[in-house]
């Protein structure tokens, strides 16, 4: 079994927090343990179906509105769900957690959909200077800067959701982390 010990390794990596099960007509979702404890606040919820108000109860509030309607979307028609949002985890700790999955019909024709949360707070957090980097330490680097700032356009065009806009901004951050990982 070592393909699964590597494929694990990869995973915790990659952030991987956790995943969901929903059942659409019945608008509940079930968590593993790791969903449970970093979305719904307690890993004694894994296994359990949960409304989404529940199984997404540390949901910044800032992201809430929005995050919801984006799902109550998706189960009315199916497929693709991706959605970037804040958790709150505790006193002033904020992870950024990515959704992805899919919602489709299963082989009875009812909406089912399953998928994964991966927290990607790194991309978030400001990092130093690379070494080598030259400057005044209390500058910005102007790469880093509109990284940041292409990551905040990012989210807003998420909640906007309009799909072009979106695929150009996942464009040129994917340009941006490339030019910064070849320094």
């Amino acid at each position: 079994m070592h393909l699964a010990s590597e494929a694990i390794a990869a995973l915790q990596a990659a952030g991987f927090v956790g995943t969901w099960d929903t059942d659409v007509p019945a608008g509940r979702s079930v968590l593993d343990a790791g969903a449970a404890s970093m979305l719904a606040g307690s890993p004694s919820l894994a296994g359990q179906p949960l409304p989404l108000d529940i199984a997404l109860g540390r949901i910044d509030p800032r992201d809430r509105g929005w995050v919801f309607g984006k799902i109550r979307r998706v189960r009315q028609s199916g497929g693709p769900v991706s959605l970037e949002f804040r958790v709150l985890t505790g006193p002033g700790d904020v992870r950024w957690i990515l959704n992805r999955g899919f919602l489709a019909p299963d082989p009875s024709g009812t909406l089912h959909g399953r998928g994964v949360y991966l927290d990607v707070t790194d991309l978030y957090a400001p990092s130093p200077p690379p070494a080598g980097h030259g400057g005044d330490p209390g500058q910005t680097d102007p790469l880093e800067a509109a990284a940041d700032h292409c990551i905040q356009a990012h989210a807003a065009l998420e909640r906007h959701g309009d799909g072009y806009l979106r695929m150009l901004s996942d464009m040129l951050l994917l340009g941006i982390g490339r030019t910064l990982a070849r320094r």
